[in-house]
């Protein structure tokens, strides 16, 4: 198999260049860690580069098409339930679970996995690929973004003294507004100046989004390195946090499947609501997370976000081609 032919296989099952880039900057902070001076100035770096994001977000964001959308209430209602009610719920179950032989940080990544907002491009691609409503999935995961920035913290901070007896310091809090939030309301309050550029220029917005998680991701992950955590993962650890981030993804795709039908929702909002409730946000995941724990625990803690991200991006590529397949 050429080159070609082995991305082609790979794009598939969900994993494209941007994925692999993701491996390769892991790769890259477990042989080449950020220390001292050179972390504090990449700290500096990823809080401006991560306000640009949101401020990008904001400006590129139409809110008219997203209250345009906010007609199919099913649609809509039903993607904010599995994204801020039965998420929370099954994540709150699983974190026990998760501590039992794993560090309490994984356990914290997997409550924080249920606090965020649904993915908005590989949910639209997805909803297009299987032939769903593009419209309502693109309403309902700008909506649950929208919302995600200021409820995400929030919902986290209520978890977290449910299970632990603590909170989300207010300092976070108020750094995700400084560096989200903020940034978010002035790129909708440029978008009349900003957006018929944005839409003419994908490049830009494209190379800081991904650019963005990248360096976070580097970021975490040098953090991790060299604070020595990574020693208290064996490859037996990781399986079991694969395992559970694949029991979370199917049951809350088993959930969203018969929620639709039993709602008398026609298959093409069945499949938006499949696709923008049982995903999350790495985009806007690893931001915040940056802010809101420890740089000492930030990789273990972003390890579950990331390998749920991997796995719902994979089953979810190999569930729309089949859709894909018979609809052709």
């Amino acid at each position: 198999m050429n080159l070609a032919g082995l991305e082609s296989a790979l794009r598939r099952i969900g994993i494209d260049r941007y994925m692999l880039c993701l491996f390769g900057t892991v790769l890259l902070a477990a042989l080449f860690p950020a220390r001292g001076v050179v972390a504090q100035g990449l700290s500096q770096v990823t809080f401006w580069v991560v306000a640009l994001l949101f401020f990008l977000y904001g400006a590129k964001l139409s809110l008219a098409a997203t209250w345009a959308g906010l007609t199919n209430w099913k649609l809509q209602l039903g993607v904010l339930l599995c994204t801020f009610a039965l998420f929370p719920l099954l994540a709150q179950g699983m974190q026990p679970l998760a501590t039992l032989a794993l560090p309490a940080a994984v356990g914290v990544g997997f409550l924080y996995i249920g606090c965020l907002p649904s993915t908005v491009q590989s949910s639209i691609a997805f909803t297009s690929v299987s032939g769903g409503n593009v419209a309502g999935a693109l309403c309902a995961a700008s909506l649950s973004n929208l919302i995600g920035v200021v409820v995400s913290p929030l919902l986290l901070a209520v978890l977290l003294h449910a299970t632990q007896g603590e909170g989300v310091a207010a300092g976070a809090i108020w750094k995700i507004t400084q560096q989200i939030l903020i940034p978010f309301v002035l790129g909708q309050l440029c978008r009349p100046l900003l957006a018929g550029f944005l839409n003419r220029h994908k490049l830009p917005l494209m190379i800081v989004d991904r650019g963005s998680i990248l360096l976070i991701v580097y970021a975490a992950f040098s953090a991790g390195v060299v604070g020595g955590i990574w020693h208290l993962l064996s490859w037996g650890a990781i399986a079991a946090v694969i395992a559970l981030c694949a029991a979370l993804l199917a049951v809350v795709m088993g959930i969203t499947a018969l929620a639709g039908r039993l709602a008398g929702m026609p298959l093409p909002d069945r499949l938006a609501l499949l696709y923008c409730g049982s995903t999350k946000s790495l985009a806007t995941g690893l931001p915040m997370a940056g802010i809101l724990f420890p740089a000492k625990e930030l990789a273990l803690t972003v390890l579950p976000l990331m390998l749920f991200h991997l796995i719902q991006l994979t089953v979810l590529a190999v569930l729309s081609q089949r859709y894909a397949r018979r609809d052709a």
